[in-house]
């Protein structure tokens, strides 16, 4: 493969790298003590400042810092400098008499991009920035390649700053996430905070008796989801192998085998589009609990939000999205699947025959109605007249039983199940049932999924013989919940597309 061509830019950016080694100085460092981030070198200081321990001179304490130069300013016998790492920004000041006439010099092989380390006081310039007076530095890595700041201007009101240009191609941002983070700490944030509510969900089921698991991804069958899969092969067992839809027929095997709670947080795979809600790889929390029906998931659920919100805001119940103050205080409100269809739609989809239904989804400018089945003409119905509207947390409960072939029967009307999906801001947050229990029941809607998929639809389930055994062996009454983290941090964090939470979403290739 031939070598890109380098840039003006890049090709000076080598030569001082090649200057760097005539002069002995390895531009590629092993390691670095760093002893405080930037964030905590300035509490330090500050501290200090208040408690009158500040050094003659106005010295505070000697701090070792290591990050990216973000710029440099030269004037003459100073240079300032901004330094950031993972906490943020702090300055730097080298002085030439201090440094030396040899070692300050080096200065001038340095560009914005590069990784050092600096040791040196602390002290609070005549603009009142608390800054590092360098004393000491080391290169840690050279950057050949000029990373996409853009012009930074200070509010001399407010003290903001304010960015201008730099990395503003969105599609480049998500091909180059490292240049993306490198350059945008507000995106860095986004990543922190996605960790933060992965952990605070591991914490809040682990709190109540649930263990982490893990089931696999290369399955010999897919299942518990409606979805087309990736297909691969295993060689060796010269066999077909699927990535997995949902993690739900395995974990609810676990179920059987006596483990009463459990939650898998990983990866999984859907052969579908791609656009501002899906990704071909996302990320999926899915729990089961023994002993218990979808209204004790509902209530769960609903501690669990309230949980993640309190987290992400400090201890709000309610966040910003898109313009719009979310509420998370519960009870949500709750709405049956149908009852909605005919407050959002004026539509009685029960009544309807199918001819009326494809006529009703073409008139959205759907494709390929005719190939559509009954429950999947519904459920677009749904997608287009009721989602859309749905804001504020409010919990759609009792779906038609051909849509939900993983779900009890609902107590007194068979024709539904016992199944709610959670939507906030227009778009299916959490998806859960009660758990169909019954193998003889689940045998035959697993044979009904087998015609839907005869009569073309490409997304129904299959058949999975294992897991009807499984079941024969006694499942207790089971609550389970599925929740997109992708589309909740999406949510939480106030982001258009899950291409925004998600650090190398699927791209065409270049």
């Amino acid at each position: 493969m031939a070598e890109e061509r380098r840039s003006h830019v890049e090709e000076t950016r080598l030569g001082k790298l090649e200057a760097l080694r005539r002069r002995g100085i390895e531009p590629f460092a092993y390691e670095y003590d760093v002893t405080h981030r930037a964030a905590e070198a300035r509490s330090a200081f500050e501290t200090a400042e208040r408690a009158g321990e500040l050094a003659e001179g106005g010295e505070g304490p000697t701090v070792r810092l290591g990050g990216r130069i973000v710029s440099l300013r030269s004037h003459g016998k100073t240079t300032f400098a901004d330094l950031a790492d993972r906490s943020g920004r702090i300055q730097l000041y080298f002085r030439k008499d201090e440094l030396g006439e040899e070692r300050y010099e080096l200065l001038s092989l340095l560009d914005p991009g590069d990784w050092i380390g600096v040791e040196g006081p602390l002290f609070r310039t005549r603009m009142g920035e608390v800054t590092l007076r360098v004393a000491a530095m080391d290169l840690l890595a050279k950057s050949l390649r000029p990373l996409p700041y853009g012009k930074e201007e200070i509010d001399p009101e407010t003290g903001e700053r304010r960015v201008y240009g730099g990395f503003a191609d969105i599609e480049q941002r998500y091909r180059q996430r490292y240049a993306d983070l490198a350059v945008h700490p507000e995106v860095r944030e986004v990543f922190i905070t996605r960790s933060r509510i992965v952990s605070a969900v591991r914490r809040f089921l682990d709190d109540r008796g649930y263990i982490e698991v893990e089931t696999p991804i290369l399955q010999p069958l897919y299942g518990g989801a409606s979805a087309r899969p990736f297909v691969t092969h295993h060689n060796a067992l010269d066999m077909p192998l699927y990535l997995r839809i949902a993690d739900e027929l395995y974990l609810k095997r676990l179920i059987v085998g006596g483990l009463e709670r459990v939650y898998e947080i990983g990866k999984d795979f859907r052969n579908e589009g791609i656009d501002r809600t899906h990704n071909p790889e996302f990320t999926m929390l899915e729990f089961y609990q023994a002993f218990a029906d979808y209204e004790a998931m509902m209530r769960l659920v609903e501690e669990l939000l309230l949980e993640l919100v309190r987290t992400v805001t400090g201890g709000a119940s309610s966040v910003m999205h898109q313009g719009v103050r979310i509420d998370f205080t519960p009870p949500f409100r709750r709405l049956a699947y149908y009852d909605a269809l005919r407050e959002y739609g004026n539509m009685d989809v029960r009544s309807m025959d199918d001819a009326a239904l494809r006529d009703a989804v073409s008139s959205f400018g759907i494709d390929e109605v005719e190939r559509m089945t009954r429950p999947k003409l519904i459920d677009e119905l749904f997608k287009e007249l009721v989602e859309p509207h749905l804001e504020q947390p409010v919990f759609i409960t009792d779906y038609p039983r051909e849509l939900s072939p993983l779900a009890k029967p609902k107590r007194g009307d068979p024709s539904l199940v016992e199944r709610f999906e959670l939507i906030v801001a227009g778009r299916e947050i959490a998806n859960a049932f009660s758990e169909l229990n019954d193998p003889i029941d689940q045998r035959e809607r697993f044979a009904a999924q087998v015609r839907l998929r005869e009569a073309g639809d490409e997304e129904a389930q299959a058949y999975d013989e294992d897991y009807i055994r499984a079941l024969e062996y006694g499942m207790p009454p089971t609550g389970g919940v599925g929740i997109g983290i992708d589309r909740l941090v999406m949510l939480l964090t106030d982001q258009p597309s899950i291409r925004d939470v998600i650090l190398f979403p699927t791209m065409r290739p270049e």
